[in-house]
């Protein structure tokens, strides 16, 4: 018996059906052996048919497979492309215009776009330029250009590195308008799925076109036409070869290559452009040679820098967008700052960090400058923008030391101790941590104000731990302080924790403004360019954070800083009350003072934390401060804080030690000083006995 699925001789059907064998030829007549022979070659053929058309079968299902695994693990969130008309109106970030208090022009933030341009509107060398840099057989092949994939392989395999992309013009638009820039295999299989989309729905020339208005040239720029204006100050449609050339050498790296920083690259690359030109015969050889001959000068508009307005420009557009969304209209926006002061300030933080700078040690400062509404009027993020962007008044955190003494006596008052409370300035333990003033030395019995103006670090101890630390981070959170946690370490009555100089300027004025907390803004308006207002600031009622009698103490103290304090170099000859900060091992130096019209924090110091030249914040910093303050007032009135209260009359203890302390007092007159933070916990081993000044010595 045999097997249905084989026939009489073993072979298996290749469709599972039993196939009979050929009779056998027994009379050997020719006839039959023809038949026979064309059977046998019939037999071949439909085998070879059935194979191939099994081979097919399984190719498309394998062909199935992979592309089922393909669309769930690359295309699953293609992003989708939208209609024909809404391609052309994609969104944008919007263009910004910015403003000063007065009216006048500053500066324009955002994507730079000029017209839409059309190639019929162009000199004809200009897209070729274009298509010579990016895309030679751009109008030979489709959506992916095999060759120039397999090209592209073979020079980078060869280079050992990647040197050549195969991205057509259409990959680069859809890559450009709807994915990320990342190099991955997940990218690129979308880029090519959207090119094909692409190419469904727009011509070659419409293709071109839009790339054309949607590549970035660096600068902010985007466009050919918005390129065009913003470097040689004229639309796409009067650019010469030379120019053009220049423009299509920027898409492969606008940053690297931005014409204003780079153009001793972007010509390099203007050679390749033209000799590729040539080599099309798009060119002729006299019109190469002169396009070389005469290099594009730049229009001076292309060469201009924010300077001093970098930093606050930066701050202001992050603001804008933040309130208005990244896809709104073109904007026109006025800021709250003063030019006269944003000028003096960013000058005087220059002059006297470059003057004591060598001595010092210092190499970087910030400052921020508030009225008595919470408009910015002055934002310096640093001494130089042109070299470093870094904005220091907002961005950077860092310990403010003694700086931050205020906040702890201001809890202390609300547990109810008074300025002339006596606390005894004294070798403290806490824990494995002893912190020590500076010197070693103790001024013994002192009044809580004393203590302050002299920024004693053991009775700062002292108070911290009597109102907890608690109750340290709920003050702190109240005037605005973001970066405490709940209940920090006992360290923050030293200023141990880091805050953004931003935050610490703003906390100072909620004792300007009676216990008020008024939030910082630097945006006043904000117009479409078609006039329509879309935001005016609105000064609401501040929001009430620290008691006026309380805040009336505290003022009082803090005047005594500028006075008879630590903070004496700050002392313009008008009513002002301020503090000094230095952190641990000369890092920071602070001055936040304030008086009833302005408010104003500086920080100097050293990006990689490099330690200063024993700076305290009495020094450089109060310097940079009084010399700010001196401008601000230059056409104000002198007044007093108007609002303060009468002091609580003090209630004084029959102590017979009071005498001795007093004389002790003024014999250890010592400076202000900050201390190494405490482990964590205090059952650590004690920190090493390090401690640093915080300012001059206080006047006896």
């Amino acid at each position: 018996m045999t097997d249905d699925n084989n026939d009489s001789h073993g072979a298996k059907s290749p469709f599972g059906q039993r196939r009979e064998p050929p009779e056998a030829d027994l009379t050997g007549s020719p006839a039959k052996g023809k038949r026979g022979r064309r059977s046998r070659l019939w037999a071949v053929l439909k085998w070879t048919g059935v194979a191939m058309l099994l081979l097919l079968a399984a190719g498309l299902v394998a062909a199935g497979m992979a592309w089922n695994h393909v669309n769930k693990t690359y295309l699953q969130d293609l992003p989708q492309v939208p209609t024909r008309q809404e391609l052309y109106a994609s969104t944008r970030a919007p263009a910004i215009k910015f403003y000063d208090m007065n009216g006048q022009f500053i500066a324009s933030r955002g994507p730079q776009y000029g017209e839409n341009v059309r190639l019929a509107s162009l000199p004809d060398y200009v897209p070729k330029a274009f298509l010579a840099a990016e895309d030679r057989r751009f109008y030979q092949h489709g959506a992916v250009d095999p060759w120039a994939i397999a090209r592209a392989a073979r020079a980078n395999q060869k280079a050992g590195r990647v040197v050549e992309g195969g991205s057509t013009i259409t990959q680069q638009l859809a890559k450009g308008m709807f994915l990320s820039p990342d190099q991955n295999l997940k990218r690129k299989i979308q880029e090519a799925a959207l090119a094909y989309k692409l190419e469904q729905m727009l011509s070659k020339d419409e293709v071109l076109e839009l790339y054309l208005d949607r590549i970035y040239f660096g600068a902010n720029t985007f466009g050919l036409d918005g390129a065009s204006r913003t470097y040689f100050g004229k639309p796409a449609t009067q650019l010469n070869l030379s120019e053009a050339a220049l423009l299509a050498s920027l898409p492969k790296a606008p940053s690297r290559m931005a014409l204003h920083r780079n153009m001793d690259k972007a010509l390099q690359r203007q050679r390749l452009v033209l000799e590729r030109m040539r080599g099309e015969n798009w060119i002729s050889d006299a019109e190469m040679r002169a396009a070389l001959a005469a290099p594009p000068r730049l229009a001076a508009t292309a060469l201009a820098n924010e300077g001093d307005n970098g930093y606050l420009i930066d701050y202001a557009q992050a603001e804008v967008l933040r309130m208005v969304g990244q896809n709104s209209p073109d904007l026109n926006v006025t800021l709250t700052v003063d030019p006269r002061l944003q000028s003096a300030g960013a000058q005087v933080l220059r002059r006297i960090i470059e003057v004591d700078g060598k001595a010092s040690g210092a190499s970087q400062g910030a400052m921020i400058a508030l009225d008595s509404t919470g408009a910015i009027r002055t934002m310096v993020g640093g001494v130089d923008y042109t070299k470093s962007v870094f904005n220091r008044a907002v961005q950077a955190k860092r310990q403010p030391g003694s700086s931050f003494k205020p906040f702890i006596y201001a809890a202390a008052l609300e547990k109810g101790v008074l300025p002339t409370d006596t606390r005894v300035d004294e070798p403290v333990k806490i824990g494995g941590w002893e912190p020590k003033n500076y010197g070693g030395k103790y001024a013994g019995a002192v009044t809580v104000e004393s203590a302050l103006a002299r920024s004693l670090n053991t009775v700062a101890v002292k108070l911290g731990e009597e109102v907890g630390p608690a109750a340290i981070a709920n003050l702190a959170g109240r005037f605005g302080i973001t970066t405490l946690p709940p209940t920090p370490n006992l360290s923050v009555s030293l200023g141990a924790y880091e805050v953004p100089l931003i935050e610490m300027t703003s906390a100072y004025q909620v004792f300007q403004q009676a216990g008020s907390r008024l939030r910082p803004y630097i945006v006043a308006q904000i117009q479409t360019t078609d006039g329509q207002v879309i935001y005016t600031h609105q000064t609401s009622s501040p929001v009430p954070a620290y008691d006026i009698h309380w805040a009336s103490m505290m003022v009082k103290m803090m005047q005594k800083v500028v006075t008879a304090g630590t903070g004496t170099r700050a002392n313009f000859g008008r009513p002002a009350a301020g503090k000094t900060g230095t952190s641990q091992n000369f890092r920071d130096a602070w001055f936040i003072g304030f008086t009833p019209d302005y408010v104003a924090g500086v920080w100097v110091g050293n990006d990689d934390d490099r330690p200063m030249n024993q700076v305290t914040g009495g020094q450089v910093a109060a310097a940079i401060w009084k010399d700010y303050m001196v401008t601000a007032h230059m056409n104000l009135p002198s007044r007093e804080f108007e609002w303060l209260l009468p002091d609580p009359e003090p209630v004084y203890e029959d102590d017979p030690r009071n005498g001795f302390y007093e004389g002790l007092a003024y014999d250890f007159e010592t400076t202000e000083h900050d201390a190494a933070p405490p482990p964590e916990p205090f059952s650590q081993p004690p920190v090493p006995d390090v401690v640093e000044p915080d300012a001059e010595p206080a006047p006896n």
